[in-house]
Protein backbone atom coordinates (compact mmCIF):
# COMPACT_ATOMS: atom_id res chain seq x y z
CA UNK A 1 0.00 0.00 0.00
CA UNK A 2 1.30 3.44 -0.93
CA UNK A 3 2.28 5.58 2.04
CA UNK A 4 -0.14 8.51 2.51
CA UNK A 5 1.00 12.06 1.93
CA UNK A 6 0.31 13.92 5.18
CA UNK A 7 -0.18 17.65 5.69
CA UNK A 8 -0.35 19.02 9.25
CA UNK A 9 -1.98 22.43 9.58
CA UNK A 10 -2.17 24.31 12.87
CA UNK A 11 -5.01 26.75 13.31
CA UNK A 12 -6.91 24.67 10.79
CA UNK A 13 -10.39 25.30 12.12
CA UNK A 14 -11.01 28.46 10.12
CA UNK A 15 -9.55 31.09 7.80
CA UNK A 16 -6.30 30.43 5.97
CA UNK A 17 -5.70 27.20 7.90
CA UNK A 18 -9.01 25.64 6.90
CA UNK A 19 -8.58 26.86 3.32
CA UNK A 20 -5.17 25.16 3.21
CA UNK A 21 -6.68 21.98 4.63
CA UNK A 22 -9.30 21.96 1.87
CA UNK A 23 -6.69 22.63 -0.81
CA UNK A 24 -4.37 19.84 0.34
CA UNK A 25 -7.29 17.44 0.78
CA UNK A 26 -8.43 18.05 -2.80
CA UNK A 27 -4.88 17.25 -3.92
CA UNK A 28 -4.91 13.84 -2.28
CA UNK A 29 -3.24 14.54 1.05
CA UNK A 30 -4.35 13.14 4.37
CA UNK A 31 -4.90 16.22 6.51
CA UNK A 32 -4.29 16.79 10.22
CA UNK A 33 -5.76 20.01 11.61
CA UNK A 34 -5.53 21.60 15.04
CA UNK A 35 -7.41 24.34 16.84
CA UNK A 36 -8.01 25.46 20.39
CA UNK A 37 -11.72 25.68 19.59
CA UNK A 38 -13.46 22.30 19.60
CA UNK A 39 -16.60 23.52 17.81
CA UNK A 40 -14.55 25.01 14.99
CA UNK A 41 -12.66 21.75 14.67
CA UNK A 42 -15.92 19.87 14.34
CA UNK A 43 -17.17 22.25 11.67
CA UNK A 44 -13.89 21.99 9.78
CA UNK A 45 -14.00 18.20 9.93
CA UNK A 46 -17.49 18.21 8.45
CA UNK A 47 -16.18 20.22 5.49
CA UNK A 48 -13.20 17.93 5.00
CA UNK A 49 -15.28 14.76 5.21
CA UNK A 50 -17.51 16.17 2.48
CA UNK A 51 -14.40 16.16 0.27
CA UNK A 52 -14.04 12.41 0.87
CA UNK A 53 -10.60 12.90 2.35
CA UNK A 54 -8.89 11.23 5.31
CA UNK A 55 -8.67 13.84 8.05
CA UNK A 56 -7.70 13.97 11.69
CA UNK A 57 -8.67 16.81 14.03
CA UNK A 58 -6.72 17.29 17.27
CA UNK A 59 -7.49 20.02 19.82
CA UNK A 60 -4.26 21.84 20.60
CA UNK A 61 -3.09 25.14 22.05
CA UNK A 62 0.28 25.44 20.35
CA UNK A 63 1.61 27.74 23.07
CA UNK A 64 1.50 24.86 25.59
CA UNK A 65 4.39 22.36 25.32
CA UNK A 66 2.37 19.50 26.82
CA UNK A 67 -0.46 20.08 24.32
CA UNK A 68 2.00 19.99 21.42
CA UNK A 69 3.48 16.75 22.80
CA UNK A 70 -0.01 15.25 22.88
CA UNK A 71 -0.65 16.45 19.33
CA UNK A 72 2.38 14.63 17.97
CA UNK A 73 1.72 11.52 20.02
CA UNK A 74 -1.67 11.38 18.31
CA UNK A 75 -0.18 12.02 14.87
CA UNK A 76 2.37 9.23 15.38
CA UNK A 77 -0.47 6.86 16.24
CA UNK A 78 -1.75 7.28 12.68
CA UNK A 79 1.28 8.20 10.56
CA UNK A 80 4.99 7.52 10.37
CA UNK A 81 5.94 10.69 8.51
CA UNK A 82 4.79 14.20 7.62
CA UNK A 83 5.28 15.69 4.17
CA UNK A 84 3.94 19.19 4.82
CA UNK A 85 3.68 21.34 7.94
CA UNK A 86 1.79 24.63 7.79
CA UNK A 87 2.39 26.69 10.94
CA UNK A 88 -0.72 28.84 10.73
CA UNK A 89 -2.04 29.13 14.29
CA UNK A 90 -1.98 32.73 15.42
CA UNK A 91 -3.69 35.49 17.37
CA UNK A 92 -3.63 39.27 17.31
CA UNK A 93 -4.43 41.89 19.95
CA UNK A 94 -6.49 45.04 20.26
CA UNK A 95 -4.64 48.07 18.92
CA UNK A 96 -2.60 49.76 21.64
CA UNK A 97 0.61 51.75 21.83
CA UNK A 98 3.61 50.16 23.51
CA UNK A 99 2.95 52.28 26.59
CA UNK A 100 -0.60 50.98 26.89
CA UNK A 101 -0.25 47.38 25.73
CA UNK A 102 -0.85 44.97 28.60
CA UNK A 103 1.90 42.47 29.39
CA UNK A 104 -0.59 39.60 29.25
CA UNK A 105 -1.62 40.60 25.72
CA UNK A 106 2.05 40.73 24.70
CA UNK A 107 2.76 37.30 26.18
CA UNK A 108 -0.31 35.67 24.64
CA UNK A 109 0.63 36.82 21.14
CA UNK A 110 4.32 35.95 21.42
CA UNK A 111 3.60 32.58 23.06
CA UNK A 112 1.10 31.59 20.36
CA UNK A 113 2.56 33.07 17.20
CA UNK A 114 6.28 32.61 17.84
CA UNK A 115 6.84 30.08 20.61
CA UNK A 116 4.02 27.92 19.24
CA UNK A 117 5.70 27.85 15.84
CA UNK A 118 8.94 26.75 17.49
CA UNK A 119 7.30 24.02 19.58
CA UNK A 120 5.37 22.51 16.66
CA UNK A 121 8.31 22.68 14.27
CA UNK A 122 10.69 21.12 16.80
CA UNK A 123 8.56 17.99 17.05
CA UNK A 124 7.50 17.87 13.41
CA UNK A 125 11.10 17.76 12.19
CA UNK A 126 11.54 14.29 13.67
CA UNK A 127 8.82 13.06 11.28
CA UNK A 128 10.06 14.87 8.17
CA UNK A 129 12.55 13.76 5.56
CA UNK A 130 13.86 14.75 2.13
CA UNK A 131 11.16 16.37 0.02
CA UNK A 132 9.17 17.66 3.00
CA UNK A 133 8.11 21.30 3.27
CA UNK A 134 7.45 23.66 6.16
CA UNK A 135 5.32 26.76 5.54
CA UNK A 136 5.27 29.44 8.23
CA UNK A 137 2.38 31.91 7.94
CA UNK A 138 3.95 35.22 8.93
CA UNK A 139 1.71 37.89 7.34
CA UNK A 140 2.69 41.20 5.83
CA UNK A 141 3.25 42.41 9.41
CA UNK A 142 6.59 40.58 9.36
CA UNK A 143 8.00 43.16 6.94
CA UNK A 144 5.74 46.22 7.24
CA UNK A 145 5.06 48.05 10.53
CA UNK A 146 1.57 49.03 11.68
CA UNK A 147 1.11 51.38 14.64
CA UNK A 148 -0.57 49.90 17.68
CA UNK A 149 0.38 46.32 16.79
CA UNK A 150 3.76 45.92 18.47
CA UNK A 151 3.28 42.41 19.88
CA UNK A 152 1.80 41.10 16.65
CA UNK A 153 4.58 42.66 14.57
CA UNK A 154 7.24 41.36 16.94
CA UNK A 155 5.83 37.85 16.73
CA UNK A 156 5.72 37.91 12.95
CA UNK A 157 9.11 39.52 12.34
CA UNK A 158 10.56 37.14 14.92
CA UNK A 159 8.90 34.32 13.02
CA UNK A 160 10.62 35.48 9.85
CA UNK A 161 14.00 35.33 11.58
CA UNK A 162 13.17 31.87 12.89
CA UNK A 163 12.11 30.77 9.41
CA UNK A 164 15.32 32.02 7.80
CA UNK A 165 17.52 30.24 10.34
CA UNK A 166 15.48 27.04 10.13
CA UNK A 167 15.88 27.03 6.35
CA UNK A 168 19.66 27.07 6.69
CA UNK A 169 19.61 24.31 9.29
CA UNK A 170 17.51 21.82 7.32
CA UNK A 171 18.52 22.62 3.76
CA UNK A 172 21.02 19.75 3.63
CA UNK A 173 18.31 17.36 4.82
CA UNK A 174 16.27 18.17 1.73
CA UNK A 175 13.54 19.95 3.71
CA UNK A 176 12.21 23.15 2.16
CA UNK A 177 11.17 26.06 4.42
CA UNK A 178 8.87 28.76 3.09
CA UNK A 179 7.81 32.10 4.57
CA UNK A 180 4.18 32.88 3.76
CA UNK A 181 3.68 36.66 3.58
CA UNK A 182 0.08 37.37 2.58
CA UNK A 183 -1.35 40.85 2.43
CA UNK A 184 -4.64 41.66 4.15
CA UNK A 185 -6.78 38.52 4.04
CA UNK A 186 -10.50 38.22 4.79
CA UNK A 187 -10.40 36.18 8.01
CA UNK A 188 -11.88 36.51 11.49
CA UNK A 189 -8.60 37.79 12.97
CA UNK A 190 -9.73 41.34 12.14
CA UNK A 191 -12.41 41.04 14.83
CA UNK A 192 -9.62 41.13 17.41
CA UNK A 193 -8.47 44.64 16.56
CA UNK A 194 -10.50 46.14 13.66
CA UNK A 195 -14.10 44.86 13.61
CA UNK A 196 -15.11 47.19 10.78
CA UNK A 197 -12.21 46.27 8.51
CA UNK A 198 -13.26 46.27 4.83
CA UNK A 199 -12.87 42.53 4.33
CA UNK A 200 -14.64 42.75 0.97
CA UNK A 201 -11.51 44.46 -0.39
CA UNK A 202 -9.14 41.79 0.89
CA UNK A 203 -7.77 38.65 -0.71
CA UNK A 204 -9.60 35.45 0.13
CA UNK A 205 -8.21 32.63 2.29
CA UNK A 206 -8.74 30.29 -0.66
CA UNK A 207 -6.47 32.44 -2.84
CA UNK A 208 -3.75 32.22 -0.19
CA UNK A 209 -4.25 28.46 0.15
CA UNK A 210 -3.99 27.97 -3.62
CA UNK A 211 -0.69 29.87 -3.62
CA UNK A 212 0.61 27.70 -0.77
CA UNK A 213 -0.39 24.46 -2.48
CA UNK A 214 1.07 25.55 -5.82
CA UNK A 215 4.39 26.42 -4.19
CA UNK A 216 4.57 23.26 -2.07
CA UNK A 217 3.96 21.12 -5.15
CA UNK A 218 6.69 22.89 -7.15
CA UNK A 219 9.67 20.68 -8.08
CA UNK A 220 12.18 20.09 -5.31
CA UNK A 221 14.81 21.76 -7.48
CA UNK A 222 12.90 25.04 -7.45
CA UNK A 223 14.70 27.67 -5.37
CA UNK A 224 11.81 29.06 -3.35
CA UNK A 225 11.91 30.83 -0.01
CA UNK A 226 8.84 33.08 0.17
CA UNK A 227 5.21 33.10 -0.87
CA UNK A 228 3.87 36.63 -1.32
CA UNK A 229 0.28 37.26 -2.30
CA UNK A 230 -1.70 40.48 -2.22
CA UNK A 231 -0.31 43.94 -1.36
CA UNK A 232 2.67 43.67 1.00
CA UNK A 233 3.42 47.38 1.37
CA UNK A 234 0.35 48.40 3.34
CA UNK A 235 -2.70 47.16 5.21
CA UNK A 236 -4.98 47.40 2.17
Amino acid sequence: MEKPRVAVITGGGQGIGLACARAFARSGFDVVITSRNQSRLQGAMAELKALKTTALAVPCNVSEPAAVERLFAEIRRHYSSIEVLVNNAGVAHAGATVEKLALEAWKQVIDTNLTGMFLVTKLALGMMGPGATIVNNLSVAAIHPFGGMSAYAASKSGGLGFTNVLREEVRQRGIRVLALLPGATATEIWQQFWPDAPVERMISPDAVADAVLHTVLAPASASLEEIRIGPTTGML
